[in-house]
């Protein structure tokens, strides 16, 4: 729902400036601060806002599992959304971050990790 309200308010922006360029005579002068203001809004959602509406307000957010993996879990660190998939070919667990924007995202594999065999229970 604050996605969807996100994106009114960047569409109203949008044409109130062809609208007030309009008026002003100059369309041209709107549809570049039309422009501006789409492009400001796509790349504040893109590179901020998706994953905090996602955490903090229940937004939706669609993340696919490669092909030949299991997913394990998930969970978020600060605004960050970590993954844990399972690689049964190489025996590998594979924590995978997603970030803001898809910049800096981490990786983390553990090998031999087994995680769907559980743990055999030693004697002392």
């Amino acid at each position: 729902m604050v996605t969807y309200l996100y994106w009114a308010a960047v569409i109203a922006l949008v044409i109130l400036s062809l609208f007030i360029g309009s008026r002003m005579g100059s369309l041209k002068i709107g549809a570049i601060a039309a422009a501006v203001f789409f492009f400001a809004g796509w790349l504040a959602y893109y590179f901020h806002y998706e994953q905090v509406f996602v955490k903090r307000f229940g937004g939706v957010m669609r993340i696919s599992v490669p092909d030949g993996y299991r997913h394990i879990g998930a969970t978020w660190k600060e605004d960050n959304l970590w993954i844990e998939n399972y690689d049964p070919k190489s025996n590998q667990c594979i924590f995978t971050e997603y970030s803001k924007g898809n910049i800096l995202e981490g990786r983390v594999i553990i090998q031999d990790c087994n995680p769907l065999l559980g743990n055999p229970s030693t004697q002392p």
